[in-house]
């Protein structure tokens, strides 16, 4: 067996997550064997190239990729006196003045997010984020111009390539300058790495025509997994690890969480029925209190008689079959329009007998108060004043969202609970229970510690309450948001207890997690990669594969595109 070293270097590296997937590829191609190595990689953020240390066993670079219009664009403010425009020779020397194989791209995203409003997006801040993404691959080519990477991988969120079309198209016309053969692609690098979060990204891929004569095809999609599968392998929250532990919410957070139905967000609140700020359906009591308003069957026994015993201290009530009459049985009777009214009585009084009627009519003065219009219906009459609720007052609008940066709000899955074994979505840098479904209905219950009252609705506190479908709907913790990344091995309890970033705080390592690449999916992708250029080294331009394919060469491409066979 022969080996073949594999270099790979990391723009807008991060934390080092993609890099740490590409030195776990595996490449072969008959007895030669390709041996992955990471010459480094670049980020702005310091804390995040102390955790590229720490992930790749390779020193990061901390360096400012933006040019001075940028940056002031960005930051409002003009820089510091000892910083400087980064040059190609800054890159070449972030990779220890060699020449990678293989160059992954993972800009910014939030200029081009869906997390952000359009109306923000166009805003010369983030303007001036997107255009990094296009200086960044400029920096790249130059550095190497002389001798390219053979292969280029530039990753970001699929609405790239709606809000970001004209930066995508620059970058394409450069690649090609520089003698690149190019794809976009739109993959779930969940479905690449088998992970448990469905990912969609936009992905660019680009081959250098003359080092890489042969196709570059797409890893094998791979079934998502459970959440379950993933999280069930570490310990129930708040023990083995720092990384570990639940958030302190407000106790009616935690209420509200119980409700939500599994799979689904706030919105399944909607079907509760709440009086004056409380469950009219429920009642919620403390652990400690199980058998409150608790009712005996007629024929069982009851419980030890106390001091206390009443309805609301445990079992002490009974259900007392003996109603051989009933005496009220029309309080309230509503009659069906279409139906016969039962006995008229000389009660006057809907509680005392007098009976109501269900009446269809919709018109007359009687009912012209407060009237709300079909939207396919012509209005009444408008009149000039309408403070007394008559005339053309409402409208019953169908176009259901709401209006400005509220818009995402109405579809965004917040405070929204994923089944334990369904897979979740995309983990992304702002990854929070109240931003998206970022809770999970775990069904390890534990026991409930007893408590005396019910906490106040805006005590902060980790909370278990049973929802009705018997599970602990919990957020994710910020350990298994990582395992969701697949940045270690949950099924290595050593390496789940070890596991830890640089970050001070969990919302720092939370937003490095979400805009993470998943390891096991830049894993799949590098491996892929590595196989197409070892056949290109051991002189092989041609391998037969069901796999589509990422980056065809020119003239193929043109022969499918034209229907020659």
């Amino acid at each position: 067996m022969h080996t073949s070293e594999i270099r790979h270097f990391h723009l807008f590296c991060g934390l080092g997550a993609g890099a740490r997937g590409f030195n776990r590829a595996q490449a072969r191609v008959g007895n030669l064997q390709g041996v992955f190595r990471c010459l480094g990689g670049i980020d702005v953020d310091k804390v995040a190239i102390q955790n590229f240390d720490r992930m790749t066993g390779t020193p990061g670079t901390v360096l400012d990729l933006f040019d001075r219009e940028q940056f002031i664009a960005f930051h409002g403010r003009e820089p510091s006196p000892d910083w400087r425009e980064a040059t190609p020779a800054d890159i070449r020397r972030a990779a220890g003045n060699e020449r990678p194989n293989i160059v992954f791209l993972s800009a910014p995203c939030k200029g081009v997010s869906g997390l952000l409003s359009e109306s923000k997006s166009k805003t010369g801040k983030y303007q001036a984020l997107n255009r990094l993404t296009l200086r960044g691959v400029w920096l790249m080519l130059e550095a190497w111009a002389d001798d390219p990477p053979e292969l280029v991988i530039f990753e970001n969120v699929p609405r790239l390539a709606t809000r970001g079309r004209h930066l995508l198209d620059q970058i394409t016309g450069m690649l090609r300058a520089y003698g690149y053969a190019t794809a976009e692609t739109t993959h779930d690098c969940g479905e690449l790495g088998g992970l448990a979060q469905s990912r969609k990204r936009f992905l660019l891929v680009a081959r250098h025509l003359e080092k890489v004569p042969n196709m570059l095809y797409e890893p094998a999609k791979r079934p998502l997994r459970a959440v379950g599968d993933v999280l069930g392998k570490l310990p129930m929250p708040g023990t083995g690890n720092a990384m570990h532990r639940l958030p302190a919410l407000a106790w009616k957070t935690w209420v509200r969480l119980a409700f939500v139905e599994a799979g689904k967000d706030w919105r399944s609140l909607n079907r509760l029925a709440v009086e004056d700020g409380y469950l009219s359906d429920y009642l919620i009591v403390p652990a400690m209190h199980n058998g409150t308003m608790g009712v005996h069957a007629w024929n069982d026994t009851t419980g030890t008689v106390t001091g206390n015993a009443r309805p609301m201290t445990g079992a002490f009530s009974v259900a007392d079959p003996r109603c051989a009459t009933v005496k009220h049985n029309n309080c309230f009777r509503v009659v069906r329009w279409a139906g016969p009214a039962g006995t008229v009585t000389g009660g006057g009084h809907p509680s005392a007998g007098g009976q109501c009627v269900a009446d269809p009519r919709p018109g007359g003065e009687l009912f012209s108060k407060y009237p709300v219009t079909d939207w396919q219906e012509p209005a009444g009459t408008v009149i000039a004043g309408s403070t007394t609720g008559q005339g053309a007052f409402a409208v019953a609008d169908p176009r259901s969202g709401m209006a400005g940066d509220r818009a995402a709000y109405q579809t965004g899955g917040h405070y929204g609970v994923i089944p334990w074994d369904q897979p979740s979505g995309a983990v992304s840098a702002a990854a929070c229970h109240d931003n998206g479904r970022w809770s999970v209905a775990d069904p390890r219950v534990c026991e409930i510690s007893q408590v005396g009252k019910l906490p106040a609705a805006t005590d902060h506190l980790v909370a278990m309450i049973l929802a009705e479908d018997n599970t602990w709907h919990r957020p994710f913790t910020t350990l298994e948001l990582a395992a969701l990344q697949s940045l270690f091995d949950p099924e290595d309890p050593a390496e789940a207890l070890a596991f830890g970033l640089a970050g001070e705080s969990d919302q720092t390592d939370r937003e490095q997690i979400g805009n993470a690449v998943p390891c096991a999916s830049a894993e799949a992708i590098a491996s892929e990669m590595g196989r197409t250029l070892l056949l290109a080294r051991s002189g092989e331009t041609f391998q037969l594969s069901c796999a589509p394919v990422w980056v065809r060469p020119v003239a193929a491409a043109i022969n499918l595109a034209q229907g020659v066979v």
